[in-house]
Parts: C-alpha cells; sequence; structure tokens
C-alpha cells in the first residue's frame, strides 16, 4: 500500500490535546526529532490563539531536545514518564508544570499494555527503513516502540535518512506474554536471539511518513579526571579480587553499566586490565567506550536496548559497521531491563549514585531529596537482580563542599538490601553480609573522604548504641540541612541539629 508522505508540520496536525503519545528510541538515540519539533510548533501556535494544547509523553527513557525540552518550552506537556534527562524538562517537573512518574524502564511498557494508563493514541517512530507491509528497520534505539506501536490507533513513522541502511539485521523485537499465559524469555547468554529483526505494525494505521534528515547533536563525555579515573581502577580491581578469589567463575559474568563519565571511567579500566578476560554485557546502554573495548577485542558481545553514542562515534559505528554486525544486538527495554534474564544470567551491576549513606542506601534521583535529577531508569531493574551490585560516585563534589557519603540519604532509590558494594576514589565497601553497625565502619573508613571521616565517625558515636540501625533522627540530615544553610556540609555541628 501507498503511504502518506508529508511533512513533519502536517503530521503534528494528527495529534490532538490531551492525546497520549508514544515514542521510539531510548535515550537520545532512535527518538524522532523532526516531528516533536513539529508539535513544539503546533503548541506554540495553539497557545498564541488561546486554545490548550498538552499531550502526554511515553517513551523508552529519557530523549532530546527536539522532543522533551522542545515542548516543555510550550508547557504542551502533561504527563511524562518513565524517565528523562534534558535540562528543559527537568526544570519543568521541579516547577510542578509537568507530571513527572518516575518508573524502573522495565515497567513502563508492561503497565502500558496492563492499561494502568490509560489508551495510546498516536507512536512516533524513527525508523531507517519501511516497506508497504508495515515492516519497519528501527534506528539506534528501540525502548518501548513494539508496545506503543500495537496500542496506538495512529502511528507516524520519521524515516531519518542519515542511519545506515547497515542497521537491518541488528534488532531483535520480541514482546512477551501478559500474564496468566506469560512463559519464561529464551535468553540463556547475550547474543541468543529470539524475536524479529524487523518491527511489524499494522500498516492502516500509519497516516504519515515523513522525511527526517536530522542526526543529532551528541558530544562525548569530558575527559576522564583523576577522580572518575580512580574509582575505574577500584572498580576493576575489585573484579579482579573477585576473580582470584573464586567468587566469580573464571569465565567471567555479563556487565551492565549505566552512563556517564563514571560508567566511561570503569569500562577504561577494563579496557587496560590484565586479570580481566574479555567480557560480554546485558545491558541498558551501549555508549562510546563500548565501541573501544570491541575494536581492543575487549568485549565480545553486548546486548543493549540503545547506541547512545556521540556523533563522531556513531559516524564511525556506521562506517564499520559490519565489523560490529556478529558483536551486537538491540532489544526492547522489557528484555533489556527484565529482572527474570538479568537474575538469570548473573549480570554484575555497576551504576552511578547522587549519594550513599553510612548503612549502604543509595539515592540517585533527588538533589537534597526534592529535586529531581533525572530518573532512576534502569539501575533498579539491574540492582535489586544481579550477580553483584555495584554502586559508584566521587566521595565529594563541588570542592568539598558536598560529602556524596551521608548519615542518612535525603531519598531513598536503592535501599541496602539490594546493595552489594560502594565503591568511591578513596576506596571498596564491600557490604555483603554485613550488619548496619559494621557497615558504618566500612563505608566511612573506605570510601568517604578524609575531611568527612571524622564528622561521620562523630554521628555513629551520637547514634550508638540506639537499636538495630542507629540514627540521631534530629540529626540524620544535618549534612543537607547545613548544606542549605551555609552551602557547605563541613560546617555541620550535630548538637545544632538535635
Amino acid at each position: 500500500m501507498a503511504f502518506p508522505f508529508m511533512t513533519a508540520q502536517e503530521a503534528a496536525q494528527f495529534v490532538n490535546n490531551g492525546d497520549t503519545l508514544g515514542f521510539s528510541g531510548f535515550t537520545h538515540a532512535g527518538v524522532p526529532k523532526v516531528v516533536p519539533a513539529a508539535l513544539a510548533e503546533r503548541a506554540h501556535a495553539e497557545h498564541e490563539a488561546g486554545r490548550e494544547f498538552r499531550v502526554n509523553v511515553f517513551t523508552g527513557a529519557s530523549t532530546n531536545p527536539w522532543l522533551d525540552d522542545a515542548l516543555a518550552a510550550e508547557k504542551a506537556i502533561n504527563r511524562r514518564m518513565p524517565y528523562q534527562s534534558t535540562k528543559g524538562v527537568r526544570a519543568a517537573i521541579n516547577a510542578l508544570e509537568v507530571n513527572y512518574a518516575d518508573l524502573h524502564l522495565s515497567e513502563m511498557a508492561q503497565m502500558t499494555r496492563y492499561n494502568f494508563f490509560g489508551k495510546v493514541d498516536t507512536v512516533i517512530i524513527e525508523a531507517q527503513d519501511l516497506n508497504e507491509k508495515g515492516e519497519i528497520v528501527l534506528g539506534t534505539g528501540v525502548g518501548n516502540v513494539e508496545t506503543f506501536a500495537n496500542m496506538a490507533s495512529k502511528i507516524i513513522v520519521e524515516i531519518n535518512h542519515t542511519l545506515s541502511p547497515g542497521m537491518r539485521g541488528l534488532h531483535d523485537i520480541y514482546m512477551p506474554l501478559d500474564p496468566p499465559y506469560r512463559r519464561e524469555i529464551p535468553i540463556y547468554k547475550p547474543s541468543d536471539r529470539i524475536g524479529h529483526e524487523l518491527l511489524k505494525v499494522d500498516p492502516k494505521k500509519i497516516v504519515a511518513v515523513v522525511d527526517s534528515h536530522n542526526f543529532g547533536d551528541v558530544h562525548a563525555f569530558t575527559a576522564i579526571d583523576e577522580a572518575t579515573a580512580q574509582i575505574g581502577h577500584n572498580v576493576c580491581d575489585f573484579l579482579a579480587r573477585e576473580l582470584r578469589e573464586g567468587r566469580l567463575p573464571k569465565e567471567f559474568l555479563p556487565l551492565q553499566s549505566g552512563v556517564g563519565n563514571i560508567a566511561n571511567a570503569v569500562l577504561a579500566g577494563l579496557a587496560e586490565s590484565k586479570e580481566i578476560p574479555p567480557v560480554q554485557m546485558y545491558t541498558e546502554v551501549v555508549q562510546d567506550m563500548v565501541l573501544d573495548l570491541m575494536k581492543k577485542g575487549r568485549c565480545t558481545f553486548a546486548s543493549t536496548c540503545s547506541l547512545s553514542l556521540s556523533n563522531d562515534a556513531l559516524k564511525a559505528f556506521f562506517d564499520d559497521i559490519d565489523f560490529y554486525r556478529d558483536k551486537l544486538i538491540l532489544r526492547p527495554a522489557e528484555l533489556s531491563n527484565n529482572p527474570e534474564v538479568i537474575r538469570r544470567l548473573g549480570v554484575i551491576s555497576m551504576n552511578t549514585a547522587l549519594e550513599a549513606d553510612i548503612y549502604g542506601n543509595i539515592n540517585s534521583t533527588h538533589v537534597l531529596g526534592t529535586k529531581m535529577m533525572n530518573g532512576i531508569g534502569g539501575s533498579g531493574d539491574f540492582t535489586r537482580n544481579a550477580y553483584v551490585s555495584i554502586f559508584s560516585c566521587p566521595s565529594i563534589t563541588k570542592g568539598g563542599a558536598i560529602s556524596n557519603i551521608v548519615p542518612m540519604v535525603s531519598h531513598v532509590d536503592h535501599s541496602e538490601h539490594s546493595v552489594d558494594v560502594i565503591i568511591t576514589e578513596q576506596g571498596v565497601a564491600d557490604l555483603r553480609g554485613l550488619s548496619p553497625v559494621e557497615r558504618t565502619a566500612k563505608i566511612i573508613d573506605n570510601c568517604a573522604h578524609p575531611m568527612y571521616r571524622d564528622l561521620l565517625r562523630e554521628y555513629v558515636r551520637l547514634a550508638n548504641g540506639v537499636n538495630h540501625t542507629p540514627h540521631v533522627l534530629g540529626a540524620a540530615l544535618a549534612f543537607h540541612r547545613e548544606f542549605l544553610a551555609s552551602g557547605n556540609m563541613a560546617n555541620t555541628d550535630f548538637n545544632r541539629y538535635i
């Protein structure tokens, strides 16, 4: 059948005020660009005319400035889930202009199918190619697009001509059955292929096809500094020791790595490690450093949901796509982050914390307990089900005005029950099997910055001997209260808060 080709502005007319929109992709990868930008233009025109225009935005994870920031700037987002990371939408969330629900990424597709969030009106898909049967070659990120496409009454396809035709064959599209008919997901090693290389949609739903030549604008992470390099070194030392002492199998286990400079530093450390064998990854995001590991023979395979690459790395990937073809697979988030598969494969999870407390609880989402940063993302999916769960962060930030090791985290995303190891540039705290009081010594001695260790020990002394998890509730958030008062946690006097 012949599909209606049109401009992005014409396609945007299919969206109505109050609609729920699903978008393909995961991080900036695979997320449409020209139709969301046209939606923002339409919202501006509607608001100028005095008419309401707000939509619900469902995605795989974070997106890009053409989607989140453009719509947020026009106050066109009513509800947003499950994850975000752009400056504009974050500001709108914290200003309570956007109703943001922070979800575990593995749950978004199934909760949508369970009709917990109501109907999906339109899905907008970035594609490399499309045929008359409704078979779509997706781009560099998958997300929750199959569920959205199945549920939506209208589909808009944005064909991005900057994507390599070599993308065909890299995807593994599979949707589990819903309870009570669900079976095990038959992935027994990261390279197992269980689905289709194409996204198959009902061609009758396709109301618009739009051409795009927007490659995106993604810069590489800033250079690894001394602190993040040391964190990477400490993580690799810990994993090598686990191998030597027989707590990891000699074949090693699949790795999951979050996004960012610290994750990059850990992967860089793996490239140089003499003790850790070549690795496989079962993860949600592949970033630039993974391609370097593959080129060096240090990563033999990666199962992921997204090629979250900088522009330069993505161009290099397309130029040499045949080299990577047998080393990569792109899956929906429901598979890449699936707790059953993560637990069965024995994935080692490595994620980043905003702050950790002396008992092993982790805050990965809220600055000072209230201001949303990005969201929990997939860290909970992996942490709770990992063979070993590792959280990393610098011991201090803002030149020492903030200690990232605190008496009590201001918001809990990952409780002590899920956190096995905390690592900073100072060292490693292995918390497995330790009581709360035993954990305090490990974390303070090994992970806290020297300028904060005495303060943290003073807090432990004040709380000592009171119940299983000792706290002085009046002073538990004294570090945070002092930062709000003076701008420097090092000025904390617990007696002022008791």
